[in-house]
């Protein structure tokens, strides 16, 4: 018996192969996209104006503590007062850089301070305070100078191991020439450059011209530093002789490479 023709097995075949679904079509897949567009838009509105409200509109996230840390000299309270943190208000909406320029201008002992927001109910201030090398005498008081040479706060007792300042340059060439706040900075260039054993033992930084600056130690010792220049240098110098002759009562490393020593 004959088999199947060609054209009968393609038949057979043709009907056994299942229906295709019907492929969309091109408008169909736009419209699809387009509806899970609108469904994603309408989902970050949501979260959005949730959020937004959170941050703004909520009781939950607002400025209700202020942490200090940092003082030394000031106290919290004076901190925290000069801050004026607008206490209540949305804490993402508190102007951190007016809070530190407040307090700068309002207490100039402050040399710097990082203001930051501290989820979920405080501001932070962490504080820099100002420390003096120097003191000049005005009156009964005594004004402090730090290593920029700022003449930041004035007290009625002089901070411990912090030499006086003595300005004395008459009407010498290098007053005209520098001022005095120039020789100022320059008394304050010598302090900070100190050795840490000189500097505890200096009480007083004298500068009578701009190369000609001196210092009063304990034990009636007097060291003859010259101009800031070469600090470093005459440090080591100073160090050296101190450690040479530890008898001496004077030391001139004014020219670093041709010291003295006497008094010994």
């Amino acid at each position: 018996m004959a088999g199947p023709t060609t054209a009968q097995r393609g038949a057979g075949h043709q009907e056994d192969t299942p229906d295709r679904p019907p492929r969309p079509d091109a408008q169909g897949r736009r419209m699809s996209r387009l509806r899970l567009l609108i469904v994603i838009a309408a989902a970050v509105l949501v979260v959005g104006s949730g959020a937004v409200w959170a941050l703004y509109g909520s009781s939950w996230l607002r400025a209700e503590q202020v942490r200090i840390t940092g003082v030394d000299v000031l106290s919290p309270a004076e901190v925290e007062a000069a801050a004026a943190v607008p206490m209540g208000a949305p804490l993402i909406s508190v102007d951190t850089d007016s809070i530190a320029n407040r307090l700068r201008q309002k207490l100039p002992r402050i040399d710097s301070v990082d203001v930051v927001r501290s989820w979920p109910h405080g501001i932070g201030l962490k504080v820099t305070e100002r420390k003096p090398v120097l003191l000049v005498k005005k009156g009964a008081k005594f004004i402090e100078v730090d290593a920029k040479g700022v003449r930041f706060a004035t007290v009625d007792k002089a901070p411990r191991r912090v030499p006086l300042l003595e300005l004395t340059p008459g009407r010498s060439a290098s007053l005209h020439r520098f001022g005095s706040d120039r020789l100022v900075r320059e008394a304050v260039r010598v302090a900070g450059g100190l050795p840490d054993g000189v500097a505890r033992d200096t009480e007083v930084v004298r500068v009578t011209s701009y190369d000609s600056v001196s210092l009063e130690l304990t034990r009636d010792r007097e060291v003859i530093w010259g101009s800031g220049e070469e600090g470093a240098v005459k440090a080591k110098v100073l160090i050296a002789l101190m450690k040479a002759a530890p008898k001496a009562g004077h030391f001139d490393v004014s020219a670093p490479t041709a010291p003295a020593v006497s008094g010994s």
